[in-house]
C-alpha cells in the first residue's frame, strides 16, 4: 500500500531508500544514524557524507546504500526542537520529510522508508513529530505514486486522541466476542441435525441467527448481511471461514445463476459515480496502489481482499449497511469476533473517514492496516 506503518528496523528494509535521521555535518552519530552508518559500512558512508556536508536544518541529500539492502540512503536534517519556537520546528521538521521525498523522485525511487525524524535526541515531542510526519506524506502521495513507509517503535508515538481511545476501547469491549461459542464445523453439524430430524425444522439454524448489533448506527438499525451460497474467491487476506447456511432451492444449476446478485465490481463503480468521486480520489484515499485498483475496475473477475473492500469503504465513505453489501458481493462479512472488524466498524458507525487516523489505531492494537498488501 503507499503509506504503511511499521514496526521494524529500518537498516533491515528492502526498500529503494531508507531516510537517515542525520545531523548537519553529516557525521555518524547514535541511534537510527549510528545503525545506519554502522549497517552500510560506517568508513564508505562517511566518505560519500563528507562530499556533501553540511546541510542545512530541513534538508536532504542523498548517497549510495552501500552494504544496505536499500540503493540509496536519504540523509534529512531534521530540527531540535525547541516548544519556543515550536512553528519553526514544525515548518523545518516538514521540509525534512518533503525534500527527502524530492531526492527520492527525482532518483526514480519507488518506495521509502522513513524514521521518526528529530523523535530522538533532538528532542521533538513524538506524537506532533508523527503528526507531521504523516501530514507531510499525505500531502505527497495526494500527486506522486510512490510506496512510503514509517517506522515507529514507540506506540506512545501515536497521535490518536485520549477522548477517541477510550471511545474505541468501549466500543471493543462491548462487541467483541473474544472466544468463539461454535465453530464453523459444529454449526455445520447442527444444520444437518436440523435437517434429519423434522421436529427441529422449524426453528432457524445456528448460522441463521443474526449477532447482536450495536443500538444506534449512523445508517439506522440494520441487521448483520448473511453471506449467499457463493463461491468463495481466493484473498491476499487472512479470513476466517465463511459457513453458507441455505440449502439449493429446487432446479438445475441454470435456475440459480438467473438469480446472481449484481458482481462486486459493478456495484464499486455505481457507489464512485453516485458518491460523485473520481477513480484517483478514491484509491488514494483507500490507500491502495493505482496498479491494483486498475486491476479490479477492469472487471475481469478479480475479487481484492477484504482489507482492500473496507479501504474503499472508508474512502467512499460508505454507511455501516453499504459496507455490509459492498462485502458480501464479494464474499466477506464483518464480524464481532474479529478485533480488526469492530476496530473499523466503529470508525465507520462514528462516520470518522480518514484512513491514516484508523491505520494509527489498527497499528496501535497489533492489527493489519487498511488498504492493500
Amino acid at each position: 500500500m503507499p503509506f504503511t506503518i511499521v514496526r521494524q528496523d529500518i537498516t533491515k528494509m528492502k526498500v529503494d531508500a531508507v531516510v537517515n535521521a542525520a545531523n548537519t555535518d553529516l557525521r555518524m552519530g547514535g541511534g537510527v544514524c549510528g545503525a545506519i552508518f554502522h549497517e552500510a559500512g560506517a568508513e564508505d558512508m562517511q566518505k560519500a557524507c563528507d562530499k556533501l556536508s553540511p546541510v542545512e536544518t530541513g534538508q536532504a541529500v542523498i548517497t549510495p546504500g552501500f552494504q544496505l539492502p536499500a540503493k540509496y540512503v536519504i540523509h534529512a536534517v531534521g530540527p531540535v526542537y525547541h516548544q519556543n519556537v515550536a512553528l519553526r520546528c514544525e515548518e523545518q521538521l516538514r521540509s525534512a520529510y518533503m525534500e527527502s521525498l524530492k531526492q527520492a523522485l527525482q532518483h526514480d525511487c519507488k518506495s521509502i522508508a522513513f524514521p521518526l525524524i528529530s523523535s530522538g535526541i533532538y528532542g521533538y515531542p513524538k506524537k506532533e513529530a508523527l503528526q507531521v510526519a504523516v501530514s507531510a506524506i499525505q500531502d505527497f502521495l495526494k500527486l506522486y505514486e510512490m510506496d512510503v513507509y514509517l517506522a515507529v517503535f514507540d506506540k506512545d508515538a501515536l497521535s490518536v486522541g485520549k477522548q477517541l481511545q477510550g471511545a474505541i476501547k468501549q466500543y471493543i469491549d462491548e462487541y467483541y466476542v473474544e472466544a468463539h461459542t461454535h465453530s464453523c464445523r459444529e454449526l455445520l453439524d447442527a444444520e444437518e441435525r436440523v435437517l434429519r430430524e423434522p421436529e427441529l425444522s422449524a426453528y432457524p439454524c445456528p448460522s441463521e441467527v443474526a449477532p447482536l448489533e450495536p443500538a444506534a448506527r449512523s445508517s439506522g438499525s440494520v441487521g448483520r448481511t448473511k453471506i449467499s451460497a457463493a463461491q468463495q474467491p481466493k484473498t491476499d487476506d487472512m479470513e476466517a471461514p465463511i459457513c453458507f447456511s441455505q440449502q439449493p432451492p429446487a432446479g438445475d444449476l441454470d435456475d440459480w445463476m438467473v438469480h446472481l446478485d449484481e458482481p462486486f465490481t459493478d456495484t464499486l463503480l455505481k457507489l464512485i459515480d453516485s458518491k460523485g468521486k473520481t477513480d484517483t480520489e478514491v484509491y488514494k484515499r483507500a490507500n491502495i496502489d493505482r496498479r491494483l485498483f486498475s486491476k479490479i475496475r477492469s472487471g475481469n473477475g478479480y475479487l481484492p481482499g477484504k482489507r482492500t473492500i473496507l479501504a474503499l469503504a472508508i474512502a467512499l465513505e460508505l454507511t455501516l449497511s453499504e459496507t455490509d453489501d459492498l462485502l458480501e458481493r464479494a464474499g466477506y462479512a464483518l464480524s464481532h469476533s474479529q478485533k480488526f472488524d469492530v476496530i473499523v466498524e466503529f470508525f465507520i458507525v462514528n462516520g470518522i473517514y480518514d484512513i491514516f487516523q484508523i491505520n494509527e489505531v489498527l497499528f496501535e492494537y497489533d492489527q493489519p492496516l487498511l488498504g492493500s498488501k
